[in-house]
């Protein structure tokens, strides 16, 4: 019998994690019910209730598994580590909050019977903010512009991997890992397929994405699979320092055939020292972007570090 396991990270979920458990548990046992499961939570250190929530789950169904962090790992490093810990022939990945449709799980599981190894949810509407759906539209095709590898517009990681896939996951040894870039740079030999979906509204409580943290997932994208940042900054600081060149040229010559009287007072300098030091406070926060990248990289802490486990007891 092949096994499907459900991978759901949560972060302060308390409201949402026993009707995600009640929704997905119905799928599997009547839609999918010649299959083995197991759901996989991975909490990062909620604040919340959540914690006490999942332990009366696992109490209610062994297959229902929980993995508890010792500290807020962030957005990425979770979920990466915690569809690393799943022992299904395949694994779909899906958001607590209800946004990724329960519904699709039979869908996928078809489409991965057919030989897709990946099939990935893609957004191509939403029932959130117009604007913010407007937003990650532009960055998505700023970023797929700009990659080495041809980026999903859309995708946020909601979709079902075979398990050679996350065996490879297994493998990358990747401290700052991230997912839709690796899809990416890796699906075409794992014959993706792309299902198309509306994005709900959270069933309930607040998002935790904030400036921050989409920033943060915004720099992640940009320095691990773009060199377009470190490129625009040596090209400008051409062309600057050749303009500031010319000007200083032509600056001198006319001071010294004393050109009608030439005289320019400090203005001009002074605009030009403020614009010239602006581009390069810009460039030189965007090549720190790139350093903290490296530096985390080469510290290599560890992607989690669980504090508890549930239900595991059998491996």
């Amino acid at each position: 019998m092949k096994k499907i396991s459900i991978m759901i990270p949560c972060y302060n979920e308390v409201e949402n994690v026993e009707p995600m458990s009640f929704a997905v548990v119905n799928v599997l046992e009547e839609t999918l019910s010649r299959y083995d499961y197991e759901i996989v939570f991975i909490d990062n250190c909620s604040t919340d209730g959540t914690r006490d929530k999942l332990e009366q789950i696992c109490a209610n169904n062994k297959k229902i598994k929980a993995i508890f962090n010792v500290t807020n790992f962030g957005q990425f490093n979770s979920p990466f580590y915690g569809l690393c810990q799943t022992t299904g022939d395949c694994t779909i990945a899906m958001c607590c909050d209800f946004q990724d449709p329960v519904e699709l799980i039979p869908r996928f599981v078809e489409e991965w019977e057919k030989g897709h190894r990946i099939v990935s949810g893609i957004k191509t509407s939403s029932k959130e903010s117009g604007i913010i759906y407007f937003l990650r539209t532009v960055y998505y095709k700023m970023i797929k512009n700009m990659s080495s590898v041809q980026m999903i517009e859309h995708f946020t990681g909601f979709g079902l991997y075979d398990k050679t896939f996350i065996a490879l996951l297994k493998e990358l040894d990747d401290p700052l890992p991230f997912i839709r870039g690796i899809v990416a740079e890796y699906g075409a030999g794992f014959n993706v397929k792309e299902i198309a979906y509306e994005q709900s509204k959270r069933r309930a409580g607040k998002t935790h994405n904030n400036f921050y943290s989409l920033y943060d997932a915004a720099m992640l994208s940009f320095t691990s699979y773009t060199k377009v940042g470190l490129r625009l900054a040596t090209f400008l600081g051409f062309v600057c320092s050749a303009v500031s060149i010319l000007i200083a040229i032509v600056y001198t010559v006319l001071k010294l055939i004393n050109w009608n009287g030439f005289s320019m007072g400090i203005a001009p300098l002074t605009i030009g020292v403020f614009i010239i030091g602006g581009i390069q406070l810009f460039f030189i926060g965007l090549i720190g972007e790139y350093i903290l990248n490296i530096n985390t990289r080469i510290i290599h802490r560890p992607i989690v570090v669980e504090e508890k486990r549930i239900n595991f007891d059998d491996e």
